[in-house]
């Protein structure tokens, strides 16, 4: 059995590719004033044109404002190699 498409072939077709500053800020703009419940619905609410998965992903991986980026600190770097030396590649 094979899955469906996350959007379905019925919807009108949906944008694929690099996400663009304006859909990024739509995205930003909907989910800090409205939330995010329900990610299928959400891309109509916002204005995007594209799936729910797609926007999820983007919101996770890119825009959540607590996404620290960057390098470890000095600490971090530690605590990283203490655990591996605890835990090994476990």
């Amino acid at each position: 059995m094979v899955r469906p498409p996350c959007c379905g072939e019925d919807e009108e077709k949906v944008k694929k590719g690099p996400w663009t500053a304006e859909e990024d800020a739509k995205l930003v703009d909907y989910i800090t004033n409205k939330g995010h419940t329900n990610w299928k619905s959400l891309p109509k609410l916002a204005g995007l044109n594209r799936c729910g998965k797609s926007c999820r992903l983007r919101w996770t991986n890119y825009l959540r404002p607590d996404i620290k980026r960057g390098k470890f600190s000095d600490e971090e770097e530690r605590l990283i190699i203490n655990l591996h030396s605890v835990l090994s590649n476990k």
